[in-house]
């Protein structure tokens, strides 16, 4: 992330707005279970809100250092940080009741990465999991934002379709005020 783009999501603004309306936006029916993964959480303002939440929470973050500052930070409130990647994840098939990204899709060099994560994050959910989270809409202000960063914007309108094709059953994407959720459940099996 630029200096910009770390600036605005360690802000008291951006946690508020968190707090307050798009977490709640994102996560409105969502039933998380007792063991939540979170893919990129950044500097962990998503993921001290989520952890009250859960029962168990973890967190897989691609940048080492993060992935210190994280594990510093939750050392001692039951918040699981690991190294790796979404598109490559390092757990076993049917681990998490759900797994939830924020903000976080469009830091995804390409649209075959995203789909990878979209992969993996269906299979380490168990069956009847849900797969949720929001991020923005491309747009010229986002795109300032994210000078000089990895920035592959979503688009929601294809989001669906994308999801479905890596078995993802009762998919639903939701625009509003520049930005989606996303909710997508692992099928029983057949």
């Amino acid at each position: 992330m630029n200096w910009l783009h770390r600036r605005v999501c360690q802000s008291n603004h951006w946690r508020r707005r968190l707090s307050a309306n798009l977490l709640p936006w994102a996560l409105q029916g969502v039933e998380l279970g007792a063991d939540v993964l979170e893919i990129g959480p950044g500097p962990g303002v998503t993921t001290e809100l989520l952890r009250k939440r859960t029962c168990r929470l973890t967190t897989l973050e691609l940048e080492e250092a993060t992935v210190e500052a994280l594990q510093r930070r939750f050392r001692n409130v039951g918040v699981r940080v690991v190294l790796g990647d979404g598109a490559a994840m390092p757990f076993a098939d049917g681990s998490f009741s759900s797994v939830v990204a924020f903000t976080m899709l469009h830091h995804l060099p390409t649209a075959e990465l995203q789909d990878r994560l979209f992969s993996e994050a269906w299979c380490v959910l168990c069956p009847s999991g849900v797969f949720a989270g929001f991020d923005g809409v491309g747009s010229l202000l986002f795109q300032v934002v994210h000078l000089g960063d990895t920035y592959t914007p979503i688009d929601p309108d294809a989001l669906g379709r994308r999801l479905c094709a890596v078995g993802f059953a009762e998919v639903a994407v939701e625009r509003s005020h520049g930005r989606f959720r996303f909710r997508a459940k692992r099928a029983f099996p057949a």
